[in-house]
């Protein structure tokens, strides 16, 4: 439970916000890379953090990221054009490149002085990992970027599905860290079986435990916290735990336990207070499925599941498409992708849910963790201190999240990467 004061700390996203500023000392995922494949191809709008942005690919295959509005009269260059390597307003014809430069200015004298003395704000931008990272604070500031964990390296197979949520990012986060609630709502996807650990098919993911009420364990780490599930296995249940641990590396990603085919993570990535850019990724192992599979798998398919903007079909307008009698059927949730079920519980919250008035049980110890941590967190930034994970160097490539059955004197710690931060030391 937190106080709405509290709640405001937590949630709050944009402007001059606590939890703004400490998003912004860390290097943002602003939009995918597929969306700005194409040379000379259509702008971009990236919102994030209550603020807009064009990105855009130039002639040449350069990425820019600048501020949506022209720096003339503050028309949008999102419907610019985009021609020999620079962004032209259609209102007066200036023309900026990927790096702010203003390279022309149609509605000004030949020789125009002014032209040196104006300059669109750009933003430094790094291509991983299927994302397109921008760098929103003081460039003063900016350090080297470091790859995630769930793309140590260039050529890491990562699929990525996007939904965009009108929901707050906090509820959206719990909702990923929370290992309790998959043995129910996600019943009909995460089936019981009697397999050595995780696994996965096209159609399912299995696991060895039917307890749907895991005890909780967490420990604080330099980039966050991660925790384990403990949950009696199907097999050996008296001498074996059934372990699940998740990474939440602040503020954007957590690590979800993985199965026998892939490892899986979330992306997630405010782009105002009420408003957030939910990314569920596949990566790693040796059955990552293309980006294609990974969005059928899910019920995410652009133009079929999702508009234009990436928004799901699925609303409350539309109770979302839950089918009744699928659940008559059997179908626990009746309504088809674990994306697709998550979002009905974070949207039904209302899009920024009052913390002060749940009630919390022992199987809620990630989510009090998470709460306090990045409430904390943000309050110290508001201070004048370093953002959570930047104080030291930590190597995020060496962060994993782990399951497996192991024998009840097995600690969980033990099983994960120490923190990075003290391995680098």
């Amino acid at each position: 439970m937190l106080t709405p004061e509290e709640n405001e700390v937590l949630t709050r996203v944009t402007g001059d916000a606590p939890m703004a500023k400490l998003m912004r000392q860390h290097w943002t995922p602003v939009c995918l890379m597929e969306e700005v494949a194409e040379n000379d191809g259509k702008p971009l709008r990236v919102e994030v953090l209550g603020e807009s942005y064009v990105a855009f690919r130039d002639t040449k295959g350069r990425l820019g990221m600048l501020d949506e509005l022209c720096p003339h009269r503050k028309a949008s260059l999102v419907y610019g054009r985009n021609e020999d390597c620079g962004l032209r307003c259609l209102y007066h014809g200036w023309k900026m490149d990927v790096d702010g430069n203003v390279v022309a200015m149609s509605s000004e004298p030949e020789g125009s002085p002014l032209m040196d003395k104006v300059k669109a704000r750009s933003y430094p931008v790094r291509e991983w990992g299927g994302f397109v990272w921008a760098w929103l604070g003081d460039k003063a500031d900016m350090p080297e970027f470091q790859p995630p964990a769930f793309a140590p390296t260039e050529d890491t197979p990562v699929a990525i599905l996007k939904i965009r949520v009108p929901a707050n990012w906090a509820q959206i986060h719990e909702g990923q860290i929370d290992s309790a609630h998959s043995s129910s709502l996600h019943s009909s996807t995460m089936k019981p079986a009697r397999v050595e650990s995780a696994a996965a098919d096209d159609k399912s993911w299995y696991r060895p435990s039917t307890d749907k009420s895991p005890r909780m364990q967490t420990e604080t780490t330099s980039y966050g916290f991660h925790y384990a599930a403990i949950r009696k296995p199907i097999k050996n249940a008296a001498t074996h735990h059934y372990l699940r641990i998740t990474e939440f590396v602040a503020p954007y990603y957590s690590l979800i336990p993985p199965n026998n085919a892939y490892k899986v993570a979330s992306v997630i990535v405010p782009i105002n207070d009420d408003e957030t850019a939910f990314h569920f990724l596949a990566f790693g192992g040796p059955k990552v499925p293309s980006t294609e599979e990974w969005r059928a798998f899910n019920h995410a398919v652009p133009g079929k599941d999702l508009d234009e903007k990436w928004r799901t079909l699925r609303t409350l307008d539309n109770d979302f498409k839950q089918d009744r009698e699928l659940m008559k059927e059997g179908h626990f949730t009746g309504v088809p992708g674990i994306p697709n079920e998550d979002i009905i519980m974070w949207v039904s919250m209302g899009s920024r849910v009052q913390r002060h008035t749940d009630v919390l049980g022992a199987s809620d110890l990630a989510i009090v963790e998470f709460r306090r941590l990045m409430t904390d967190a943000a309050q110290k930034v508001a201070e004048g201190g370093p953002a959570i994970g930047t104080a030291s160097f930590a190597l995020q490539s060496r962060i994993a999240s782990h399951e497996g059955v192991y024998p009840k004197d097995v600690d969980w710690r033990t099983l994960v990467a120490h923190d990075p931060a003290e391995a680098a030391e």
